[in-house]
């Protein structure tokens, strides 16, 4: 069932784009246009125009254009039945009328009824027609069972045109009838013969767009209704009827009623699929945010019909109600469909969706549910209530656990990169909680503006990591990048700068490249390109710029410019409308001229309407047919003058002018003239006299600068040109724009160890000002360079990249189209270090002691120091009364180094509030908040108090150490150990487990086993006799990560054995210092050790490592972020240094290799090791069995002291070199040696190696291989032979041999890349063998050899059956008046390939019927008249001998259908082609005969049925008379005579023939010439009308016969023979001479069926001339026509 057509549904988008041409259409246009349709089309197009009016008198309430009741989708059934029965009345009316006039008034009933009963049945056909496309796609299978009756219908319209003949006109009256509206012409395409070359589906289909079609247009807005009023002419004009005709008339309407009746119930039947439309959500679901086990229901109401089917999905999985019983409950009543959800669950957060299906279509709609979890405990009862008060739970604004904590770790910093490279930003996020199946939105932005993939900018997310990828960095992409990761509602942000500088200049000193290059104002043939300048000039200033343009799709760039422009706008024109285009700019100074900048987006040439119809407007559907609209052209019309001009731009170089089109300006396009005059003057100059503008934009240049002009626009169309438009107001030739002068008041701040704040202020009277650059230099080097490559805007900038501790200058220029500005003046010189602030406030304050008089505070360090060490702290109290705080009063007026303070002179029992500020070098910080109240009492209790300062130091991935100092409080007796207790951040105070089971008597703890990336919290717990005491606070939370950039304590022992420890870091400020500790208590004078510390580098030297230096060393450093590591020396370590000192202290010479032995290139023997380094003075001595051997004729010795090897080089070895070989080495005080022993066996596989190695140098001194022959199967599937080879020369032969026979090769073989090949194209079973290759020379020759047989020609095969199998395109289906064929390509076939095909997953039987076969490259399956039984899926089984490879093709459904129909459509064409009427033995085109003489044309014709014969002259009917005897004889033969020609006589006949398959017309033209001399001549022109001169030849019957073949091919006649005017009775016609066969075949062939004539002569006494002379009588070959 196909979907409602479109112009049911869509009136208002389709029609605009074809209604301009509707609307010019005309009744006179539609009346000439229809003279040339089929009688049955003006007929039928008459009645329904009649049929429509007689309706509209009969309605009361008129008709209207706006209202498409007759053809709307809503229209009632009983509308369009009336308006066809008044079509058919009226049809029938007039072919009675027409049936009366035509016979005169006569009584002959049954020409009669015959004429009115077609014309009836031309009604009816009609009437079904326009209630079939009433009922648009449901009326399709209404259509296909009445298409058989449709086609004889419009057989006439179907039928194809004769060959030259004229189509039929209507008659007269017929074209002055009135029509009551205009309606354009459709044209559809011809259908040649009905029912053979289309399908009745695409007939239907042209018919049903032709009606849709003037459906849409007699709706349609704006469409004028042309009412003519009727003459007196055209009365109805009554006759008097017999009493057979109104019989017959009446029978008629009765028969037509009963149609009707049956076609209304036949809709009624139908009335149920009009409604047939897809899903729609009326009321959708909306979503929840509710507290766990709480019940939640959604609620949709779905339209549609057929009633929609509607399935509930959880994160786009079916909800299973049998799987969860009781928690999920689906109702659907009366269209309204719900979800409840009962008890929910934390896990029940999720988005759901209800989706409504039916024939029509699919339609889904999305709701959320978010579940929150209280925090504490409550009672469960409490949770159904919906009126709970949620104060006492402390609920987060978003709800408790519905916020979600999003961090973001191993954060990206601030990047620097260069134009070209590939720069990648990267984040890992955490998100807490961690649900599954809800996953973040991920977005980038740049400078505040989301980025969107692209092939610059490419995005990835990981599920833990988010990523940007830069591909290809430019300018453009420089700016502050924030990443925002959302969960719901809530969301976190981080970002991070990006630079990107210059790539280097292909000329030294060239600019920079432009960038950010756009293109405004785009019209159809000019746009407007602007560009932002570099901020590097080379040294040199700019001169200007180039633009450059490019047609998408092809890579070949324009320079748009001959001279550069300074100001970076510039107007492109000479663009073709229609194209698209791409712009880069490139600058230029007198070094050279830059890269060119990143490319713009692409830009169409097209007027901006038309660019926003395209936008906005999508394209009208398929019908199924093209449909041309033909207009009568209107009288053309001159345009007026354009309107609105003005001067949008101007420069110096150029001036825009922008003006609006004329109102007056007719239905065909304008095109424009610019003018322009010197300002006062009135001499006018046309500016483009070539070539008119269409765009109501134009760039006039050559301009004179400075002086005035002013300027007007003309307007022209073929009808002529217009008035030109008011002139200008006075434009002066200069830049409006002006370059923007110095900003002021630069201003640089401290930021951070690498970058400064730079702040000024805007320049005055600044105009469209881009954005600004800033320089920096270091004070005194007189060298600038870049901040940054994009301008920024705003007056503020942090310069980054800057270097630590040294002083910078900066200047800043502004930016606009006009230029850039001067330079700023120098700021004052600032030094690179972190700014100073005052600390931030501390936190977490405890009570650590209280006694009656005093209590002593702790509290934590504030998390931002300010950039420097905190001096000190100031601790402040307060008295609370009855709740109500006091004044604030100072404790110490002195700042406390420690973070705990004993408060002293406290009321006993008073209760009291506390607040801690820190200071440093700016000043005292914030204080913190008030601490919670505390009551000074004395503690009696026997435990010890909270440990206090306790933090994590050495953090790393899965460890950190713990460290705290003991309480101030010990209790009632001595503290004996401590406890550690750890918790995940986000766990429940029940979480705590302890980490250590026993008390630890250290205030340390090294904490291992933890998860990379998760967050935890740690406590610490002192203990005596009495027990454990009170926790102390709980650490910040530590994330367990190592950070990049960490570095460890490294130990080393120098070349003096000296024993220290090492520690290096990168991210110190000035004030940062190293401390050292040992088991973590500091480090003081201690005379066994040594500190040095210079820059970022610390030392800790041991004078003499022993047993009292065991233990832990760590290094923290101070005024960083954590920066810590530790060394542990134990027992083990210390020896393993104390040797490792000895080692360095008493040196060897370290070997990377010991002694070794290998046989070099020419059999030599070479002997080797190689020392870590040697010095200049290292020496060594070469010993052979104890006895040492120095450098001479037999031994070849050398040391290499840059990379320490050793070696000795021996030519052969002998018997009596069987022995020991010792190399001894001294480097100064370090020594070492190392020996070989080669004897036995050893020692003769070595010599034998030595031997064997030698011998293979010396073949190698000629022609040889380096690889063997082997073999490859190419791409191609062709077998490749191929060895590498070396030493090879000109004069070098390489000859090929299979099985001892030499193999031809047809050229030789250059070696150029030192491989030589054999191609083996299609390989096969024929070239197996064994192949054999010998190089050759003077020098010697080697040789080659492979066998391909038995299990190696078998794999080779394998791999080419693979390969051919691999090439195997997919399965096509093709029809064929036989039947369907599957087929496949590849690259060839061999017999080793087996080949099957499978049918539904059974293997295919060959038969008759079905066969497969291989023809050239092509593999096919033949399925010969096929069947319903042949649908489903075929599979193409290839086996190579290991695998099967498979294409597979689906021939079922549709495919099936369109193959079985294509199949059936060339079966009959087949069939048509083969009957059809055809003329076998042609005529000639032209035959020249003397008048008097007597003309004989014969030919054969064949057709299935026989066909008609007809004869034509002049293309008017011809029949027998006595001159002229035309007789057509057994079917078969025709012939033509004419007794005596005359010059009348002369003219173009016609042979017709015809039968129902088709019609053929074959034409000659006779030319008598009048009678001159004595000579008889007969000539026969060729289609190149050259005149040959032949022997007379008489042709038989038979012969014309013998040309007609079964293929039908047409035979070529070479020959015309004529006669005498008076020919005599006595003489015998002479018989046709036959030519060879062969000739005749070949004639026959190159004139494709054309036809012959023969003329009967006499003999004549004067014979032909045949050794070609000139005779009285010639024979002129005529070519077929």
């Amino acid at each position: 069932m196909m979907s409602l057509p479109f112009y049911q549904r869509h009136h208002e988008h389709y029609d605009r784009a074809y209604r301009h041409k509707a609307l010019s259409s005309t009744v006179s246009q539609y009346q000439k246009e229809t003279k040339s349709k089929s009688a049955l089309y003006a007929q039928g197009s008459a009645a329904y125009s009649r049929g429509s009016a007689a309706y509209r008198h009969s309605s009361a309430a008129g008709f209207s254009l706006d209202s498409s009741a007759a053809y709307s989708y809503g229209s009632s059934a009983y509308d369009l039945e009336s308006a066809a029965y008044s079509q058919g009345s009226a049809a029938y009316d007039r072919s009675a009328a027409q049936s009366k006039r035509s016979a005169a008034y006569s009584l002959d009933s049954e020409s009669l009824s015959t004429s009115s009963a077609a014309y009836s049945h031309a009604s009816e056909s009609i009437n079904k027609l326009a209630a079939a496309y009433r009922l648009g796609s449901e009326a399709y299978s209404f259509g296909l069972k009445n298409s058989n009756l449709m086609i004889e219908d419009q057989s006439y319209k179907m039928s194809p045109k004769a060959k030259r003949a004229k189509q039929s006109l209507i008659s007269e009256d017929k074209e002055n009838e009135a029509l009551d509206y205009s309606v354009p012409i459709f044209t559809g395409r011809q259908v040649n013969i009905s029912g053979i070359t289309d399908t009745e589906e695409e007939r239907i289909k042209e018919s049903a767009a032709y009606v849709a079609k003037r459906n849409l247009f007699a709706t349609g807005e704006g469409v004028s209704v042309s009412k003519v009023a009727k003459t007196t002419s055209e009365e109805e004009h009554h006759e008097k009827k017999s009493r057979k005709v109104a019989i017959r008339e009446s029978a008629e309407r009765v028969a037509m009623k009963k149609t009707l009746e049956e076609t209304q119930a036949f809709h009624r039947k139908l009335n149920q699929d009009k409604l047939l439309h897809a899903p729609e959500f009326i009321i959708e679901p909306r979503s929840h945010t509710i507290w766990e086990k709480e019940n939640v229901r959604f609620n949709c109401s779905v339209a549609g019909w057929p009633e929609p089917r509607v399935t509930w999905y959880k994160n786009n999985v079916p909800i299973d109600v049998q799987a969860h019983p009781g928690k999920y409950i689906i109702q659907s009543r009366y269209g309204l469909h719900s979800l409840e959800i009962t008890e929910c669950e934390f896990d029940d957060t999720a988005q759901y969706h209800a989706s409504a299906m039916n024939v029509k279509g699919e339609v889904s709609v999305y709701a959320s549910l978010v579940v929150k979890r209280y925090k504490g405990e409550i009672d469960a009862s409490l949770l159904h209530a919906r009126n709970l008060s949620l104060s006492p739970f402390a609920v987060t604004p978003h709800g408790y656990a519905s916020r979600f904590e999003i961090s973001f770790v191993d954060k990206f910093d601030v990047a620097f990169g260069r134009e070209g490279e590939t720069m990648s930003l990267g984040c890992t996020v955490v998100i807490n909680p961690d649900i599954k199946r809800f996953k973040p939105d991920i977005e980038w932005y740049r400078n505040g503006v989301l980025i969107t993939p692209s092939k610059w900018v490419q995005m990835q997310w990981s599920g833990e990591r988010a990523s940007l990828t830069l591909t290809h960095a430019n300018k453009e992409d420089e700016g502050l990048y924030t990443l925002r990761v959302a969960m719901g509602e809530y969301y976190e942000e981080y970002s991070g700068y990006v630079f990107v500088r210059d790539a280097d200049a292909e000329i030294p000193g060239a600019p920079g490249a432009p960038l950010d290059v756009q293109c405004l104002d785009a019209n159809k043939d000019y746009v407007i390109v602007s560009w932002k300048q570099p901020a590097v000039d080379g040294g040199n200033p700019i001169l200007g710029y180039f633009i450059d343009r490019c047609e998408v799709g092809t890579s070949h760039w324009t320079q748009c410019n001959e001279n550069p422009v300074k100001f970076a706008r510039f107007p492109v024109t000479g663009l073709i409308e229609g194209r698209s285009y791409i712009f880069r700019v490139r600058a230029v100074n007198k070094a050279g001229v830059s890269l060119p900048s990143r490319v713009s987006e692409p830009v169409a040439a097209l007027d901006p309407a038309d660019r926003a119809r395209l936008r906005s407007h999508p394209s009208a559907p398929w019908t199924g047919q093209i449909i041309v609209t033909e207009e009568e052209p209107a009288e053309g019309v001159v345009p007026g003058p354009p309107t609105d001009l003005q001067v949008i731009e101007a420069t110096k170089n150029y001036v825009v002018l922008s003006w609006k089109p004329p109102g007056q300006r007719g239905h065909e396009g304008i095109m424009y003239f610019v003018e322009k005059c010197v300002a006062g003057t009135e001499d006018w100059q046309r500016v483009n006299t070539e070539i008119p503008v269409k765009s109501p934009r134009f760039a006039v240049f050559d301009l004179s600068e400075g002086k005035s002009y002013c300027f007007r626009v003309r307007c022209c169309n073929s009808a002529g040109i217009g008035e030109p438009s008011e002139a200008t107001e006075a434009t002066v030739v200069d830049d409006k724009l002006d370059i923007p002068k110095a900003p002021g008041q630069i201003m640089p701040t401290r930021n951070t160890d690498t970058s400064v704040v730079v702040t000024w202020t805007e320049p005055p009277d600044a105009k469209e000002l881009v954005g600004y650059y800033i320089e920096s230099s270091v004070e005194g080097s007189g060298r600038w360079e870049p901040c940054n490559n994009n301008p920024v805007k705003g007056t503020r900038f942090i310069c980054h990249g800057l270097s630590t501790g040294e002083k910078y200058i900066f200047r800043v220029r502004a930016v606009n189209a006009a230029g850039l500005s001067e330079f700023s003046q120098e700021s004052e010189p600032i030094e690179v270090k972190a700014a100073i602030a005052a600390p931030s406030p501390p936190y977490d304050i405890v009570v650590l002691e209280s006694v009656r008089d005093s209590m002593v505070l702790g509290w934590k360090q504030p998390e931002a120091i300010g950039g420097t060490e905190i001096t000190g702290y100031y601790v402040n109290y307060r008295e609370v009364v009855d709740g109500v705080p006091g004044k604030w009063k100072e404790a110490n007026i002195k700042a406390v180094s420690e973070r705990a303070y004993r408060i002293q002179n406290l009321k006993e029992n008073m209760v009291y509030q506390f607040q801690v500020a820190a200071a440093n070098l700016a000043g005292v910080g914030a204080p913190s908040k008030p601490s919670k109240s505390f009551k000074c009492e004395e503690w009696t209790i026997a435990v010890p108090g909270p440990p206090h300062d306790v933090k994590c130091t050495e953090v790393r991935k899965d460890s950190l150490v713990l460290l705290w100092k003991e309480p101030v409080y010990s209790g009632r007796s001595p503290i004996v150990g401590y406890y550690v207790d750890m918790k995940e951040t986000e766990a429940k105070e029940e979480r705590w487990r302890s980490v250590n089971e026993k008390p630890l008597q250290k205030k340390y703890l090294k904490i291992g086993g933890l998860t990379q990336g998760v967050s935890y919290v740690f406590r610490v717990r002192a203990t005596n006799q009495a027990g454990v005491g009170k926790p102390s606070d709980v650490t910040d939370a530590v994330i367990a990560e190592t950070r990049p950039g960490t570095k460890e304590v490294v130990v080393d022992v120098d070349d003096n054995g000296v024993i220290s420890l090492n520690f290096e870091c990168d991210q110190m400020s000035p004030d940062s210092k190293f401390i050292w500790s040992k088991n973590y208590e500091p480090i003081e004078d201690d005379p066994r050790l040594n500190i040095d510390t210079k820059g970022g580098k610390s030392k800790l030297s041991f004078k003499n490592l022993g047993e009292d230096d065991l233990g832990i060393y760590s290094c923290i450093v101070t005024d960083t972020d954590g920066v810590s590591s530790s060394y542990t020396i134990d027992e083990e370590e210390m020896k393993r240094l104390l040797a490792l000192s000895h080692e360095r202290q008493f040196p060897t010479v370290p070997l990377i290799s010991e002694l070794a032995v290998e046989i070099l290139e020419k059999g030599e023997v070479r002997f080797w090791l190689q020392a870590e380094k040697l010095s200049g003075n290292a020496k060594a001595n070469f010993v052979f069995n104890d006895k040492e051997i120095f450098n001479g004729e037999k031994y070849k010795m050398k040391v290499d002291k840059n990379t320490g090897l050793v070696e000795m080089i021996m030519d052969k070895l002998e018997e009596k070199d069987e022995g020991t070989y010792t190399f001894q080495l001294q480097d100064g005080k370090a020594t070492n040696q190392s020996s070989l022993v080669l004897i036995g066996d050893v020692f003769k596989k070595l010599q034998d190696e030595a031997d064997f190695q030698r011998k293979e140098w010396q073949r190698k001194q000629g022609p040889h291989f380096v690889d063997k022959l082997g073999w490859e199967v190419t791409d191609e599937c062709n077998v490749m032979l191929k060895c590498k080879v070396a030493n090879i020369k000109k004069e070098t032969h390489i000859v090929w041999y299979k099985d001892d026979r030499e193999i031809m090769v047809d050229e030789e073989h250059d070696f150029k890349d030192g491989v030589c090949t054999l191609l083996i194209s299609e390989f096969s079973k024929k070239d197996a063998g064994t192949y054999e290759v010998i190089l050759k020379d003077d020098r010697g020759k080697d040789s080659s050899e492979l066998k391909l047989k038995d299990t190696a020609f078998a794999d080779l095969m394998n791999e080419v059956c693979r390969r051919i199998a691999l090439s195997a395109t997919d399965l096509k289906i093709q029809s064929t008046a036989e039947g369907i064929r599957l087929y496949s390509y590849v690259t060839y076939y061999v017999e080793d390939l087996r080949v099957g095909w499978v049918h539904n997953d059974t293997q295919i039987k060959f038969t008759d019927r079905m066969r497969t076969g291989v023809t050239g490259e092509q593999i096919w399956l033949q399925i010969n008249e096929p069947t319903p039984q042949d649908k489903g899926r075929y599979i193409m089984e290839l086996f190579d001998g290991n695998t099967t490879h498979k294409k597979t093709v689906d021939l079922s459904g549709q495919a099936f259908d369109e193959a079985f129909a294509e199949f059936q459509r060339l079966k009959q064409a087949a069939i048509a082609e083969k009957n059809r009427a055809r003329v076998l033995g042609g005529l000639p085109d032209v035959v020249t005969i003397q008048e008097g003489k007597a003309l004989n044309l014969s030919c054969t014709v064949w057709g299935d049925p026989t066909p008609e014969v007809s004869w034509l002259k002049n293309e008017k009917s011809f029949v027998s008379d006595a001159n002229c005897i035309l007789k057509f004889e057994s079917g078969k033969n025709v012939s033509f005579s004419i007794s005596t020609v005359s010059t009348q006589d002369s003219g173009k006949y016609s042979i017709v023939v015809k039968n129902k398959y088709g019609t053929e017309t074959s034409d000659v033209t006779v030319i008598v010439m009048p009678v001159s001399g004595q000579t008889d001549t007969v000539q026969g022109h060729n289609q190149n009308n050259k005149t040959v001169s032949k022997k007379k030849k008489a042709m038989s019957a038979s012969k014309q016969k013998e040309g007609g073949k079964k293929d039908f091919i047409k035979p070529h006649v070479e020959e015309i023979t004529a006669t005498e005017e008076t020919p005599d009775p006595n003489e015998i016609p002479p018989v046709e001479t036959e030519k060879d066969t062969k000739n005749k075949q070949q004639a026959a062939k190159k004139t494709a069926g054309k036809a012959g004539v023969a003329e009967k002569v006499p003999q004549s006494t004067e014979s032909l001339d045949r050794q070609g002379k000139k005779t009285p009588e010639k024979a002129a070959l005529g070519k077929p026509h």
